[in-house]
């Protein structure tokens, strides 16, 4: 038996056992990466990619703001601020928040090569929280291309990019948390069509750009909950495209609004059914602005609001919605209700410049 296996070792040079006191050969490693492995490959490589595209494009912005006198007869005091955005035309139009650049007397752009510029302002919108400044470039810039947010899906891959410090972008991805949602603005107006992502906005990136993992802007990124883990939002580009064109058209936006100070309101159920009305809330006039269009239509204080046109409103943020400058100087159908009695009157409304 011992020497047909000595036989066998001597026949096969490929089988056979070291010498007493050598080592072992080494095996070659043949292990695969595990599934698990790949997809973590993969993600980080959507990430990286998607930066490596729109990361240039990143700028850091500065501004100054004209703060309170300290004293009387004092020069205001200068208040400092920094925000992120980003180029979307190579000729230098970048986009940002409202917030960031809102009243600023000096705005300087830092891109992510090191470069700074003087930046003017181009017009913002609260309402929506973005503006539009521009830098004037001696050289072609490279630009974030825009996406389309109506193909954006809940629970698809979003990286968030800023530049809160200059020279270096910052980056946090997560997934789309909700679409359709509403942010209130500083104007008090509501912010239609916003993102709801889980990726992290760090101080200093409000402004920059939400992108898909194809390195497509699908959202301005404009606001985190104080409080809240893991709750951020984006105006939708779609919304953004609009309102930067007409901002570089006009440097303001313009809405039509009818002139009265208007809150919430429960209607009683019986005026509800007895008018068959589609909401059972509505808009109480509080006030109403002199020689606006509500007053020469003859709304008075106390009269409940419940339709505009065709549409019903059911509260303010309806009557927001629907105050678009397409209805400007345009005769529009408003129903009330006044002591119970269900009437209707034609109002004009007038144009609202917003912005710079």
């Amino acid at each position: 038996m011992r020497l047909a296996y000595q036989r066998v070792l001597d026949q096969d040079p490929e089988f056979r056992q070291p010498a007493i006191g050598q080592a072992m050969p080494a095996e070659e490693p043949t292990e695969e990466p595990t599934q698990e492995q790949g997809l973590l490959d993969a993600y980080s490589q959507a990430v990286i990619s998607a930066v490596e595209k729109v990361g240039p494009a990143v700028v850091n912005i500065e501004v100054q703001q004209a703060g309170d006198r300290r004293a009387v007869g004092q020069q205001p005091r200068e208040l400092r601020g920094n925000g992120s955005g980003f180029v979307f035309t190579p000729d230098g139009y970048v986009l940002t928040n409202s917030h960031v650049v809102h009243q600023a007397t000096s705005v300087q752009v830092t891109l992510p090569d090191g470069r700074r510029f003087q930046a003017d302002a181009v017009g913002d919108d609260p309402d929506t929280d973005l503006a539009v400044i521009r830098i004037h470039s001696p050289t072609n810039l490279l630009a974030a291309g825009m996406g389309d947010s109506q193909s954006v899906r809940v629970g698809q891959l979003v990286i968030a990019i800023g530049n809160p410090f200059g020279f270096q972008a910052t980056v946090t991805a997560g997934v789309v948390s909700a679409l359709g949602r509403s942010l209130r603005s500083t104007s008090g107006r509501l912010i239609d069509d916003v993102i709801q992502t889980d990726a992290s906005l760090n101080p200093g990136n409000s402004g920059g750009p939400l992108v898909n993992s194809r390195g497509e802007v699908i959202g301005v990124n404009t606001a985190v909950i104080l409080g809240a883990q893991g709750i951020c939002f984006a105006t939708s580009v779609n919304t953004a495209k609009f309102v930067a064109g007409r901002l570089i058209r006009d440097g303001k936006i313009k809405r039509s609004y009818i002139g009265v100070a208007g809150q919430n309101v429960a209607l009683p159920r019986r005026i509800v059914r007895f008018h068959d009305l589609p909401a059972e809330s509505g808009v109480l006039v509080v006030s109403v602005e002199g020689d606006g269009p509500a007053q020469r239509a003859g709304l008075r204080p106390g009269d409940v609001i419940v339709a505009l046109g065709d549409r019903p409103l059911a509260g303010i943020d309806d009557m927001h919605r629907l105050l678009t400058e397409d209805l400007a100087g345009v005769s529009t159908r408003v129903t009330i209700v006044r002591h119970a009695e269900k009437r209707e009157v034609e109002i004009v409304p007038d144009f609202r410049d917003l912005g710079r």
